[in-house]
């Protein structure tokens, strides 16, 4: 079995769907969800590591003291070149665990049905080449990644914030949307934050939408998943190296 870590910040965004693409494909989920469960001190024993979204910010220590430990784990796996996957706020973890920044989002929350599309190097990429070129997704973040970790590849891009999707290294990954929720759990986000589900286009939050963007967010992600866990197994090659250096003086 390919044992991942599956790290969850918040219990209104639990593993969903994700965790039944993640199984099928022959994984064995480790879930924390701190501060109720205790963080492993290392990534011994782990193939992979998830984190998933949360409504809190990336950096919001004074309020979430385990945050800093998740962002030790995160900079752990980066560092091993561990294959990774952060998923919205996982994303902004990731990205301020590796020299990136996040700040509360110029243009306003994104949140509901969304496309994104592929960037250049996503067409090489062993986990996102065979998408398509625009992806279904689903949003619902106030904060965005303002600048990229320091030698991270773009992956995918949208009009109001580009940085929708990386690749740090070979193998690790933040997207800032999400793939795991169902309607149910949107439903109760736009419930519980009335103020940004007011950005939804009108009618996109109802649950036949929502049923249709799902149905559609599961064909294009779940073969994605079952990517990243023969990733994590070492069945599928990681990255190239990046070709890109940075100018001379």
């Amino acid at each position: 079995m390919t044992r991942l870590l599956i790290i969850q910040p918040d219990s209104s965004d639990p593993l969903g769907p994700l965790g039944d693409w993640l199984t099928e494909a022959g994984a064995e989920l480790d879930v924390r969800l701190p501060p109720r469960d205790e963080l492993p001190a290392d990534l011994d024993g782990y193939r992979g590591v998830v984190c998933l979204g949360g409504g809190m910010g990336a950096e919001d220590d004074a309020k979430h003291p385990w945050l800093a430990e998740v962002r030790r784990l995160l900079s752990k796996a980066a560092t091993k070149q561990l294959p990774t996957l952060g998923i919205c706020l996982g994303a902004q973890l990731l990205t301020v665990a590796t020299g990136g920044r996040v700040e509360a989002g110029a243009d306003g929350p994104e949140v509901g049905p969304h496309l994104v599309a592929k960037k250049d190097a996503a067409w090489t990429d062993p986990l996102f080449a065979e998408l398509p070129l625009m992806q279904d997704v689903l949003q619902f973040h106030s904060d965005a990644i303002t600048r990229l970790p320091p030698g991270a590849e773009l992956l995918a891009s949208a009009p109001r914030y580009a940085n929708q999707a990386f690749r740090f290294g070979r193998c690790v990954y933040g997207v800032q949307f999400h793939i795991e929720t169902t309607p149910a759990v949107v439903e109760s986000w736009a419930a519980e934050s009335p103020q940004e589900a007011e950005f939804a286009r009108p009618g996109s939050l109802d649950h036949d939408a929502l049923t249709t963007v799902h149905t559609d967010i599961a064909e294009t992600w779940r073969p994605f998943a079952q990517r990243f866990v023969r990733l994590a197994a070492g069945d599928l090659e990681p990255a190239a190296e990046s070709q890109r250096t940075l100018p001379l003086a």
